[in-house]
């Protein structure tokens, strides 16, 4: 079978432009998960924003489950990238509590600070035990509670940020 030289030069056309997409799609994700340039303060040139005592957003936080849920007790989620929290197939993390909401609230991080966010549930999400209105930051250990389930932010010590 001789392949018509134009055929063969389409398709490797087809596939240059192919890892051309990905190749900007790649960069966009990694300049996302970098944050901005914008963000004053505390920033190394790694994407990373230094917070209190020397800890650093972004990469080293995790909810851990206390109680409820379907989740394990002493389970860790990695915070990474933000997780949305509810009983939906579309959520980060999928609960089974029956006063949650399809995707009920979130976690973030916003420059060098995490947040908790209520994304407009039914029943509401609190935060140590105070019923969460909007966003609000979040602190070593807050606990956040949806219905019967407790999740408990913990930071995590970067024994070289310490200092």
């Amino acid at each position: 079978m001789d392949a018509d030289p134009a055929a063969v030069a389409l398709k490797f056309a087809f596939l240059g432009v192919l890892y051309l997409f990905l190749l900007v799609i790649a960069r966009s994700a990694l300049k996302d998960l970098r944050g901005s340039r914008a963000i004053a303060g505390g920033e190394e040139g790694t994407g990373m924003h230094a917070i209190a005592g020397g800890r650093v957003a972004a990469t080293d936080a995790t909810l851990v489950a206390v109680q409820g849920g379907g989740l394990t007790p002493g389970e860790r989620i990695d915070l990474f990238g933000g997780v949305t929290i509810g009983r939906s197939e579309e959520a980060d993390v999928r609960i089974t509590d029956r006063f949650a909401s399809g995707i009920h609230c979130r976690v973030h991080t916003r420059g060098n600070v995490y947040l908790v966010e209520d994304m407009d549930s039914t029943n509401g999400t609190y935060l140590n035990g105070g019923e969460l209105r909007g966003e609000a930051p979040l602190s070593d250990m807050d606990e956040i509670q949806i219905g019967d389930t407790v999740l408990r932010f913990e930071l995590t010590l970067d024994d070289e940020g310490m200092g």
